[in-house]
């Protein structure tokens, strides 16, 4: 049996998956083909139901759940791991809602918080996460959206923090910020849905044990990032919730699904359904 597989290859999900698709675990006859793209484009695919089992933004799931079961393991989720606006140091917006803002996508979970706090900023500019410190420091935008690694990086490279978003968030919902989750298509036995489910716990339980495996995998997919960076990437996604959501996270979620539908981001979708 194959299952077509969809991540990032940012160091949290290599992380995450090292064990299960180079079945360094009893993967139960379960084969995987892996897709490995940037999240906006697994969302895109996400939303062209391309994917068996995929990572995406918590934000693009929002208009999903009428196709797709959320899995209990694998999700990034937390305290102080959200995303950060910030400009160049050297030319500050005076406007945050005139300002031009490089975004890492549409439905990626941090055009969310920033259409939250920020309401009327809307001149927005889709760039690849990866180059959006470069178009703001060449000043082709104002101001830009940051995740994954190059939080760890604006600061050495003459960009400063307007607002971290995820403290945002936190003061306003007092409960972790869901940014990725890992979800199967609702039209797949339930029955291997969980065993799914439970194979990218035990991935994630392997790396935590063994963090040395995985490291071969990450570095393949991360070769212009320090070791350094890459741990501290590891460490700041990678957590508890990532083993389990557990009742805090499923509430998480179910928070981010309320506040979408209080603000009219969306309307009249399908309850959230996890795998149980």
């Amino acid at each position: 049996m194959n299952f077509s597989l969809g991540f990032s290859p940012c160091p949290n999900d290599c992380f995450i998956f090292d064990a299960l698709v180079h079945k360094k675990i009893d993967t139960k006859g379960i084969d995987f083909t892996v897709v490995m793209e940037d999240v906006e484009a697994l969302n895109s695919r996400a939303f062209k139901h391309e994917l068996d089992i995929t990572k995406l933004s918590y934000h693009a799931f929002l208009y999903l759940t009428d196709k797709y079961n959320l899995l209990n393991s694998g999700s990034a989720l937390g305290f102080n791991c959200g995303p950060l606006l910030v400009q160049n140091s050297m030319f500050k917006v005076e406007d945050i809602d005139k300002a031009t803002i490089a975004i890492p996508g549409k439905y990626t979970t941090a055009n969310f918080l920033l259409s939250l706090a920020y309401p009327k900023a809307n001149n927005k500019k889709e760039i690849l996460f990866s180059d959006i410190e470069d178009a703001i420091l060449s000043q082709k935008v104002d101001a830009g959206l940051l995740i994954h690694e190059n939080r760890f990086t604006y600061e050495d490279k003459g960009l400063e923090k307007i607002i971290d978003l995820g403290e945002f968030w936190e003061s306003l919902i007092h409960a972790p910020i869901p940014l990725g989750g890992i979800v199967v298509k609702k039209s797949i036995d339930l029955t291997l849905q969980k065993i799914v489910d439970s194979l990218i716990r035990q991935s994630v339980e392997f790396a935590f044990v063994n963090p040395e495996s995985c490291m071969p995998f990450v570095k393949q997919h991360a070769q212009e990032m320090s070791e350094e960076v890459m741990k501290k990437h590891i460490a700041l996604y990678v957590n508890d919730f990532s083993v389990d959501l557990g009742v805090i996270g499923k509430k998480a979620v179910q928070l981010l699904f309320n506040k979408a539908i209080e603000i009219h981001l969306i309307e009249g979708v399908a309850p959230l359904t996890f795998v149980n």
